[in-house]
């Protein structure tokens, strides 16, 4: 039987969520003798294909990590711990009815006071079925440390000296859909520094290196900081990612970034929070719910809304607005 994983792409979470289930799945569910990975992304219109979901029938398994959900019944599994995990009133429903009848209580898994879905599903994992976290502990770490960034400073978050920072570089800015899924089977079983050191990663790590610093001094170009937001807009340069801490790097004193870019499959609105801001958690914006009226989500300090490639204007308006929204409700003089 096979199971068929659909994760966050183009996420450090996305892919140890990935890893971490398979483990678990392999020890403590024992249902399948395979596994196959999907990535999904964030974009415009549908999030799911019907098509790519398994057939249930004959005993194979679909899972959803770190991601929203699908009330497909083809979904066997799911764990996400995003505030907007739901597209719709009508998904969160679904959701809620297979919890309150048991249908689904031991099979979907939602907690958004995680800060990494790799440590939630450890969590479910160990708790409820008995699986061994003791080996993932680095993993679990550096999940939480990337995910929640919990760095211990932005020069630390940008100059990535750790292993796990350089392998959130390599997932973000991959443009080959097959290297992510040739490092999910990896992470639980070698340690980061491995993984890194592996020959197909190691090849990509130089450019992106050169490109991530190419990088920096493009948002220097372009950035501002105005009441306390951080604004660029590099569109007219196509990325498909780049450090999320450079605005915070460049102007340590902005309170929230709001970066619009441009990838292959979309046109995106980067909304964030300073993890190292001096403000209390009370004083900060709750980010998701801003993203949400625009069609976009994220968590309580980071979000994102996703246009299509040639809706550009569209979404340089949001930002605009997102901007002007934080400036007259977050800044502190």
């Amino acid at each position: 039987m096979e199971c068929r994983v659909f994760y966050h792409d183009k996420c450090f979470d996305g892919a140890c969520s990935a890893s971490v289930f398979t483990r678990f799945h392999r020890e403590c569910v024992k249902t399948a003798d395979q596994f196959s990975y999907h990535g999904l992304v964030h974009r415009a219109g549908a999030l799911f294909d019907e098509r790519d979901f398994l057939d249930v029938s004959h005993g194979d398994e679909n899972a959803i990590v770190d991601f929203k959900y699908s009330a497909s019944p083809k979904v066997t599994w799911w764990f996400d711990h995003h505030l907007s995990a739901f597209l719709t009133p009508e998904d969160q429903k679904d959701f809620e009815r297979g919890q309150a009848d048991g249908s689904q209580v031991m099979w979907k898994f939602f907690d958004p006071s995680y800060t990494s879905c790799t440590s939630f599903i450890a969590h479910i994992g160990k708790t409820k079925f008995g699986f061994d976290v003791a080996p993932l502990a680095e993993l679990i770490k550096w999940a939480d440390i990337v995910d929640g960034a919990k760095y211990e400073s932005a020069k630390a978050a940008v100059e990535m000296a750790a292993p796990a920072m350089k392998l959130t570089m390599v997932i973000e800015s991959t443009q080959d859909d097959s290297l992510v899924k040739r490092l999910i089977p990896l992470l639980t079983e070698m340690p980061l520094q491995e993984v890194l050191d592996q020959p197909f990663v190691q090849e990509l790590l130089g450019p992106l290196m050169e490109r991530h610093w190419a990088g920096l001094e493009l948002i220097r170009s372009r950035a501002s900081l105005d009441k306390g937001v951080i604004t660029f807009d590099i569109t007219d340069q196509p990325t498909e990612g780049y450090n999320k801490f450079i605005p915070y790097y460049l102007f340590p004193d902005g309170t929230y970034n709001v970066g619009l870019s441009k990838s292959s499959f979309r046109t995106k609105v980067a909304v964030g929070t300073n993890p190292w801001t001096p403000l209390p958690a009370e004083k900060l914006v709750n980010l998701a719910a801003i993203c949400e009226r625009y069609g976009g989500g994220g968590h309580a300090r980071v979000g994102a809304v996703s246009f299509p490639p040639d809706r550009e204007d569209e979404a340089r308006k949001a930002a605009g607005e997102i901007a002007a929204e934080l400036r007259e409700r977050g800044f502190v003089s």
